[in-house]
């Protein structure tokens, strides 16, 4: 029999998932997500699916690679950058996949 401390307990939170397809709408992101760990979730989909792990990447690569995706190609390409995801060196010259 349950005591009344165990009784009372919330229940166990399961981490809710939500897929990044419901970002894009007909190929496109609608917005960047405001929520760190929601747009983190996207900045991964967009690193996995967009650019290869062992190639190095010109800024105008890259920008134009996100311009298929959204808009804002250089908001993304810091936050891709800020994340990890994306590293270059100082001069900014070339882009390669992180993390």
């Amino acid at each position: 029999m349950p005591t009344k401390q165990q009784t009372l307990a919330p229940p166990a939170r399961t981490p809710r998932t939500h897929p990044v397809d419901a970002l894009f709408s007909h190929g496109r992101l609608v917005a960047i997500p405001r929520k760190e760990a929601r747009r983190e979730q996207l900045l991964v989909h967009l690193a996995d699916t967009l650019f290869e792990r062992e190639r190095s990447y010109t800024e105008r690569e890259v920008n134009e690679t996100l311009l298929t995706v959204h808009e804002d190609c250089s908001a993304l390409r810091r936050y891709l950058v800020v994340a990890g995801l994306l590293v270059r060196p100082r001069d900014g010259s070339s882009y390669r996949r992180g993390r």
